[in-house]
């Protein structure tokens, strides 16, 4: 129901043959090309706000150009890339990107790949990644301590500066072995363009940064690399044959484009690297030591496409996880119920949840109640305007419910800042005039903000961190404000002290504090919120623990400092004010 901004999607395409070959095979030069659109395509829900794709040509002579980008904005950039390639992206390594911003930055300058140019073909190198890095502003330091200007402040381009850095190292340590073995021009070149090692690279530069991040790479001497970070965050698959090696951010993405079984697709390890040499040979490579697994929650609730048979199996399982609850709130009337869902992304937890109360009775009664309608263009209106058109972004199927005798049971699969419930959802499932409405969530609380790639990066934007600042105020407990904000303001690096702010309060507490706060004026239905646990949710998806939203507990270093910073800033700025008024 509330769009969030999250993590990008990354597509790759080594081809093993001569380009002949697929022209002979597959009818033509664009077999990569395809494949890597329809790849692109499989993961538009990752990003929509640009796309872009590299390509690098092994066959092209000097005085040439060997290495291709082309990027656009918009929802519609997959196409309007597609639109300018042409023969020149005859090639044999293919990256694609589809953004998604975390940091507010916007503009062709910020959509991937990134490209560093030099004369050098094997110093040429074409970034894009799935990432969100914590510690920006310590490497930024770092690389201007050694006397580099990087252009632009963004974890993007501070990523390429520090690889190309080290890129050129691992050029000039070829150059002075190929000087030691008395070769002279033309073979240095050759030398250097065989021989360079990418696990050199990455593993001088990756220690570097802290954060989620899946990060694929091409050079114009045909290295190609995707590398993974070492707490397994971000997720990343591959696959590789005699005709191609390939790497999508999901699996099922590269099972529908090659036609392939689940079996045949292999997960990127944390840590690890998938390295595709300029002649061709595959390795996979321990770059960084492994880290406690904190593989993301929220891909398997919300994010990767459900087509994927274990999501699909684990976001049924967080929906009949939820039967105990929702036959609580509803008093055990499931004949006096009607079960629904927000479209559209809940519709699976929806059928675990429906599957689980008929466990309970057959006569569950289940409707189409919400419908997401136009898209409104709210942004051409006064603010009050804006409030009431946004009301009006769902409607309701008219008749579905018997007025005040039926329970009106809604799942969806997160609530985060709770702004659509308050000025939408609610108020047009009013006009239905249910007994009671049970908004249920297949996902916990979620309490804290993510700084690995996920847009919900300040506190006071959640609806629970208000709910929780609301009973503090009620309950003058000042004290335990101050307490935080000195911790987070002196020792922002031993632990995550913002849990200290909900440490007193129970999760019915926080549910009750959350209505109050969403319940529209005037509204005439009671409301009772229903959350997953965090028991439920890692019994539904034990291979992804990573619930640092939910529980606070961030894997990284950085992590922990930001959401301490994030208190501090919030304090600051907004607190402060809201206790002299």
């Amino acid at each position: 129901m509330e769009t969030l901004k999250h993590e990008c999607g990354v597509a790759l395409i080594r081809l093993l043959k001569p380009l002949e070959y697929y022209a002979e095979k597959y009818g033509s030069w664009r077999y990569g090309l395809n494949k890597l659109y329809l790849m692109m395509e499989k993961q538009h829900n990752r990003g929509q706000e640009g796309a872009g794709v590299a390509c690098v040509n092994l066959d092209a002579i000097p005085g040439n150009e060997y290495m291709f980008r082309e990027r656009a904005e918009g929802k519609d950039a997959i196409t309007e890339v597609f639109k300018h390639v042409d023969a020149k992206f005859a090639g044999q390594l293919y990256m694609g990107h589809l953004r998604y911003s975390t940091t507010g930055k916007s503009g062709l300058t910020h959509v991937h790949p990134f490209l560093r140019r030099n004369n050098w073909r094997a110093k040429n190198l074409c970034l894009c990644g799935n990432f969100n890095m914590t510690n920006i502003d310590e490497v930024f330091k770092q690389l201007t301590e050694q006397g580099q200007s990087p252009r632009l402040y963004s974890d993007s381009y501070i990523m390429l500066e520090l690889m190309g850095h080290r890129l050129d190292r691992e050029v000039e340590r070829l150059y002075a072995a190929a000087k030691e073995k008395g070769l002279e021009g033309t073979a240095i070149t050759r030398h250097i363009d065989e021989h360079v090692d990418m696990g050199n690279v990455l593993r001088s530069t990756l220690p570097h940064f802290d954060g989620g991040y899946v990060m694929c790479g091409l050079t114009g001497s045909g290295e190609m690399f995707a590398v993974r970070d070492p707490w397994g965050i971000r997720p990343a698959y591959y696959y590789h044959d005699d005709e191609v090696a390939v790497v999508a951010s999901e699996r099922p993405v590269i099972q529908t484009t090659f036609n392939l079984p689940q079996s045949c697709v292999k997960m990127l390890e944390p840590g690890q690297a998938l390295i595709v040499s300029k002649n061709g040979d595959l390795k996979t490579e321990q770059i960084l030591e492994t880290k406690p697994y904190s593989a993301c929650s929220f891909e398997r609730i919300y994010f990767s496409r459900g087509s994927d048979s274990d999501i699909y199996k684990e976001r049924k399982l967080l929906g009949e996880q939820l039967t105990k609850p929702i036959m609580e709130a509803i008093g055990g009337d499931i004949s006096g119920s009607v079960f629904s869902y927000i479209p559209n992304t809940a519709e699976v937890a929806f059928l675990g949840m429906t599957d689980g109360l008929r466990k309970e009775s057959n006569d569950v009664r289940i409707e189409k109640v919400v419908w997401k309608d136009i898209k409104l263009r709210t942004f051409i209106t006064e603010k009050g305007e804006r409030n009431d058109l946004a009301a009006h972004v769902y409607d309701i199927t008219y008749g579905s419910l018997r007025p005040y005798e039926d329970n009106l049971v809604v799942i969806d699969d997160s609530i985060v800042r709770g702004t659509t419930l308050r000025e939408s959802i609610f108020k047009i499932l009013d006009r239905l005039h249910p007994k009671k409405i049970v908004m249920v969530s297949s996902s916990p609380q979620i309490r804290y903000p993510d700084y690995y790639g996920i847009d919900m990066s300040r506190l006071e934007e959640l609806c629970a961190f208000r709910a929780a600042m609301s009973l503090i105020s009620e309950r003058g407990m000042d004290d335990l404000v101050e307490e935080v904000y000195d911790l987070c303001k002196n020792d922002s690096d031993s632990s995550n002290h913002v849990r200290m702010l909900y440490a007193p309060f129970s999760t019915e507490e926080l549910n009750q504090k959350i209505v109050e706060l969403l319940r529209p004026e005037g509204m005439e239905s009671p409301i009772e919120l229903v959350f997953q646990d965090i028991e439920g949710l890692h019994h539904s998806c034990p291979n992804h623990p990573g619930d640092w939203y939910f529980t606070g507990h961030y894997p990284t270093p950085g992590g922990i400092r930001k959401v301490n910073q994030a208190f501090v800033d919030y304090y600051e700025k907004d607190y402060k004010s809201i206790k002299k008024q």
